[in-house]
């Protein structure tokens, strides 16, 4: 072709440095057809010889004079590359480098902006094919790094060999990269804004990961599974109303049920679908999206809930954190399967009539290197000052909310999940510790906000947009906060300046009935008012009431555990806590395990244990729970007004000695009234009057000392008649027998 001078005036040696050095800071002003149309300009290290080739042409390229991986030669139209190797191998290749942008002005300008709520449809790595050629296009926000290379086993992890394009000032960089298919491992190398190299990074926007310990991301398709619940997605609206009963069933999927393996631990397996899994030390392996699809799923049915939480799916390296650490947003995790294999179990669970909800993590984010931390060398998707940026108590760093493209980041996640994978809400982790800029620090720690006060104004507008979003977006949804605060209007819609969620834990509610159950029942009338005060506040938010995860960890022993007494008294005060639970206003929350009595706290490494049912006394908490669940949604007086103070009166507020409550909950004026009423000594008290609110006759429907909970079969032979003597405020009454650490709810007869 030409001689040196020739090619040098093609590509001067500074830019044939830039390139071989990996600082290039626009490659593809050097790389592929030169802008004056006439040459070709590629760069492939460790290559003998390279053609420019087509359908009917071959065109030698010559080496560079000034750097033997750069060839250079005369521009052939839609051509491609044959490689010579010096082992005398050769293959051909497209150039990626000769390729247009795949990325559209218009999605660029909105990532830009800051607008972009389908981020994940031109971020990350997509399989697409572009002008008429199969591979994958790489995008990645980066506004201040000075290059970045998209590296992976197809270039043997050389940050040189594929540098990216610029996109002007939105700070979005891209490649299409030819041939590359499902299943590629990659990962980002990027040089900082002083040209400093960084840690290789996961994608931010990416759909896969490795099974950890393995950090890179996973090109992976979106949209394989074939779904079959369009008409559940029109109508879960019923299931998720103020008015409806809502009882969820958190699940940690990786312990919920596990199997025994034939390796050693530690060791990596392939499950019937091909899909890696890794030995736990004890020996065991999780179950599948594909097994959790039917195990997980039928059982949840079988028990009478209405929802199924996952503790949090997005991709996250350390088991330990249960997912509460993530760093793949956007990828559920590969521990139990595919993405398409985890939609397979949404869906399963919609065929079942069952809503999915999953854990969302958007208060912050680990510190790995490989992770968001000074993504780009700086403190991209985090605060610079760590008094606004760093929590002390987990070792994460906290998005920068005020940040247009971190905002927009996160209201594009949360609307991911709930469109990618049909999900009927998103249960948003740790909210209090985004709304206070002081949460968990002492003074000197943080940073006042522009008015001098501890509210964090930036993480509430961020809240209200991502609630505001998910509700306009998807049908039917329900988005719930973890917040431990008295921050007002959490529940309150946006428009009406509240931060529009649609339930809020009562996490009150929780710390005082577990400190009430958990005292001696010689000592709990000193402390009644555990049990009654939140009755004060059960109506100023719309309130679900939670026995979570949190509360069988850490020490604090299970559910069981926390109960007084001996066997027998654990398991009639936990079958009596539950029924107070499922009669007192608040849809419900129950963490896997503790519809069982599991006497163990939770283990993430280890299965439930499942034998304790061979008990009776086991199998009888269980089968409380299903009957809970059972008349809940059967009783409209029980969940009709759950968040209204119309469906809730105290009958007996004042035994104090005798440790006994009741309450009707009620419904629309057709809906037959319920009567809760408690014994909470172990002490069976006959002859007990307590007042009901309508004269006749009540049926018996659930009594936890009955014979079928593993109870001695005390009460009140299946009704009672109400007697005219006024007791409680009401004109009727009736003497009731109360079986020790017993709940017993009576229906109206219609």
């Amino acid at each position: 072709m030409a001689d040196e001078l020739s090619a040098r005036s093609i590509l001067e040696a500074a830019d044939v440095s830039r390139l071989v050095e990996g600082n290039h800071p626009d490659p593809f002003s050097a790389l592929g057809p030169t802008s004056d149309g006439k040459h070709v300009v590629v760069r492939i290290p460790g290559a003998e010889q390279v053609w420019a080739i087509n359908d009917t042409t071959e065109i030698t390229l010559d080496q560079h004079p000034d750097s033997d991986s750069i060839f250079v030669g005369d521009f052939l139209p839609y051509y491609r590359l044959k490689i010579q190797w010096p082992s005398g191998t050769s293959e051909e290749r497209e150039d990626p480098y000769r390729f247009s942008p795949v990325m559209g002005a218009m999605d660029e300008y909105f990532i830009g902006e800051g607008r972009h709520r389908r981020l994940w449809k031109v971020l990350g790595a997509h399989l697409v094919t572009h002008e008429k050629t199969d591979g994958v296009h790489f995008a990645v926000w980066a506004p201040n790094a000075s290059r970045v290379s998209v590296v992976g086993d197809f270039n043997d992890w050389d940050s040189t060999a594929h540098p990216m394009r610029a996109r002007g000032a939105t700070g979005v960089w891209e490649i299409f990269v030819p041939g590359l298919s499902e299943g590629t491992v990659y990962k980002y190398s990027l040089l900082g804004p002083d040209g400093q190299g960084l840690p290789m990074k996961a994608d931010p926007v990416g759909f896969g990961a490795e099974h950890p310990p393995a950090t890179g991301s996973v090109v992976r398709k979106l949209g394989q599974h074939t779904w079959t619940d369009s008409a559940w997605v029109t109508n879960r609206y019923k299931i998720n109303s103020i008015n409806a009963p809502i009882s969820v069933y958190e699940v940690h999927l990786g312990s919920w049920k596990r199997r025994e393996a034939k390796e050693e631990p530690r060791t990596k397996v392939l499950d019937a679908d091909g899909h890696t899994q890794v030995v736990a030390d004890n020996g065991t392996l999780p179950l599948t999206y594909l097994e959790l699809a039917t195990e997980l799923v039928d059982y949840a049915h079988d028990l009478g809930f209405t929802h199924i939480e996952v503790l949090p799916i997005s991709e996250f390296p350390f088991d330990g954190s249960w997912g509460y650490q993530p760093i793949g947003l956007f990828a559920p995790t590969t521990r139990y399967g595919t993405a398409e294999q985890f939609a397979a179990f949404v869906d399963a669970a919609h065929a079942k009539g069952l809503g999915v909800i999953a854990d969302w993590v958007p208060g912050h984010f680990p510190t790995d290197a490989h992770g968001l931390g000074r993504f780009d060398g700086t403190a991209l998707y985090e605060h610079q000052d760590p008094r606004e940026g760093y929590h002390p108590d987990w070792n994460t760093l906290i998005f920068n909310y005020g940040r247009p493209e971190v905002l927009n980041y996160l209201v594009s996640n949360a609307l991911y999940w709930l469109d990618e994978y049909h999900l009927d809400g998103l249960r948003v982790d740790a909210v209090a510790s985004m709304l206070h800029r002081d949460y968990s620090r002492e003074d000197g720690e943080w940073i006042r906000n522009k008015d001098g006060g501890r509210e964090n104004y930036e993480a509430i507008e961020f809240v209200k947009q991502a609630n505001y979003a998910a509700y306009e977006e998807n049908n039917g949804i329900t988005m719930i906060a973890e917040e431990s605060t008295t921050f007002p209007g959490v529940t309150r819609p946006v428009h009406n300046d509240g931060l529009g969620f649609g339930y809020k834990w009562n996490l009150g509610w929780m710390n005082d009935s577990l400190r009430y159950f958990g005292k001696d029942p010689a000592h709990r009338k000193y402390h009644q008012d555990l049990l009654t005060f939140g009755i004060t506040y059960s109506f100023t938010e719309n309130f679900l009431l939670p026995i979570s995860h949190d509360e069988v960890v850490h020490g604090k022993g299970s559910m069981y555990g926390r109960m007084p007494g001996n066997h027998a008294d654990k398991l009639g005060n936990l079958k009596a806590f539950y029924a107070y639970m499922w009669g007192y206003p608040g849809k419900k929350l129950l963490f896997m395990g503790q519809e069982i009595g599991q006497p163990a706290e939770w283990d993430n490494y280890s299965s439930l244990n499942w034998s304790v049912l061979e008990d009776p006394g086991h199998k009888g908490v269980q089968s409380v729970v299903r009957d809970l669940n059972r008349i809940y949604r059967s009783e409209p007086a029980l969940h009709k007004y759950d968040n209204d103070p119309r469906g809730f009166q105290w009958l007996l507020i004042d035994a104090f000695d005798e440790q006994v409550f009741a309450w009707t909950r009620r419904g629309d004026p057709e809906d037959p009234h319920v009567v809760v009423v408690l014994n909470l000594t172990p002490i069976e008290r006959t002859g007990f009057r307590v007042g009901f609110p309508v004269a006749g006759r009540w049926l018996e429907k659930l009594n936890t000392d009955s014979e079928a909970y593993g109870g001695a079969n005390r009460g009140n032979t299946g009704a009672i008649e109400t007697e005219d003597v006024p007791a409680g405020g009401e004109k009727q009454s009736a003497m009731l027998t109360l079986p020790p650490l017993t709940a017993i709810y009576f229906v109206e007869e219609k």
